[in-house]
């Protein structure tokens, strides 16, 4: 009941601003189509997120050269109100309408989470700039939206841990998206949507809640089924020589394994 009434929240939100929110997505799409919108909610329930927000030691350690943060999808496992204000975000009024703002006819949320759900970064953590998997875990739908929301009060620009957005490919410059609390930022994924989180430089969390939406088709005729890709920046050549090899390696797995060796963990494993 308490999501029904968070979703309505966020829908009212939306909706005020669909007008400023479309011509935002349509100015960027022909590269990498976002918008944000700041004060998503009231501020009281942005920062109850955050008081309830899982330490990194009840998280996923995720760390290699592709990547240094903390996530989970098991969301029984944490305060139940992180779990209402996730779900929340895939009341199918906010899906058609945000279907509506980026003009994509057939979308669906992901009720398990499939690489969703909960992250945290702390100093030093990263993520490298990198394509999002193509597909669900199924590999039967297309991931075209990515939605951030973004509860750390009074996160500063010196802090890092900022989304970053290579519309140009990660060879160039990046645009850099602010994680300022109480920030909601919807962005495509397809094949061309390299994206990263500069690193943290302070001792304080950023904390993100996320969810994924998928498609029947996807957003780009150019796209094709992808596992995740990793570069590294601009300046890390050797990094970006390994991160290129690992990513042709399991795309060559894929060949003869349509799913993979393994599943992906990372999904919401709900008791039955």
């Amino acid at each position: 009941m308490y999501s029904k009434k968070i979703s309505e929240l966020i829908y009212n939100k939306i909706k005020e601003n669909q007008t400023s929110l479309i011509r935002s997505f349509n100015n960027t799409e022909d590269k990498i189509g976002y918008f944000y919108i700041d004060d998503l909610l009231p501020i009281e329930i942005a920062q109850k997120c955050f008081e309830v927000f899982p330490y990194a030691s009840e998280m996923t350690l995720k760390k290699s050269l592709r990547e240094y943060k903390y996530v989970s999808a098991q969301m029984n496992l944490h305060h139940q109100f992180l779990e209402e204000i996730l779900y929340a975000f895939q009341d199918d009024k906010i899906v058609k309408l945000i279907g509506k703002i980026c003009q994509i006819e057939s979308l669906y949320a992901d009720d398990l989470l499939y690489a969703g759900g909960l992250s945290l970064m702390t100093e030093n953590n990263f993520l490298h700039p990198h394509l999002d998997n193509s597909h669900d875990a199924e590999r039967e739908r297309w991931r075209v939206l990515n939605l951030l929301y973004y509860v750390s009060p009074d996160w500063k620009e010196e802090n890092g841990g900022h989304l970053e957005l290579w519309p140009n490919g990660p060879k160039k410059e990046p645009i850099v998206i602010e994680s300022k609390f109480n920030r909601l930022v919807v962005m495509a994924t397809h094949d061309k949507s390299w994206h990263s989180v500069n690193k943290v430089l302070t001792d304080k969390s950023r904390c993100c809640i996320s969810n994924y939406y998928f498609s029947d088709a996807p957003l780009k005729d150019s796209d094709k089924f992808h596992v995740t890709k990793f570069r590294g920046r601009p300046e890390d050549t050797f990094i970006n020589l390994i991160l290129d090899f690992d990513a042709k390696m399991r795309m060559l797995i894929r060949k003869f394994f349509k799913k993979g060796i393994r599943k992906n963990p990372h999904i919401y494993k709900k008791e039955d």
